[in-house]
């Protein structure tokens, strides 16, 4: 995440309804994890990026897509 980033509350406010826990890496502070979001994610600099374990999900639209599809449950 990142401060200030309205799609990173809304990302997690969909996970906290959800009751999905998570981790908050903010990449504002932490320039390691940014370049490593950014490998991980394909060269995506955007945040959100959201990882479930290995598994690139994308940013918060892609999030509330699969929430809308209800697969978000399912991973």
């Amino acid at each position: 995440t990142s401060s200030l980033c309205g799609f990173c509350y809304r990302a997690k406010s969909l996970l906290k309804q959800k009751n999905i826990n998570f981790q908050e890496i903010d990449v504002d502070n932490e320039y390691e994890k940014r370049v490593e979001m950014i490998q991980k994610s394909g060269g995506r600099t955007s945040v959100p990026q959201i990882f479930f374990g290995d598994q690139h999900i994308g940013g918060c639209d892609d999030l509330f897509e699969l929430n809308r599809n209800n697969e978000l449950d399912n991973l």
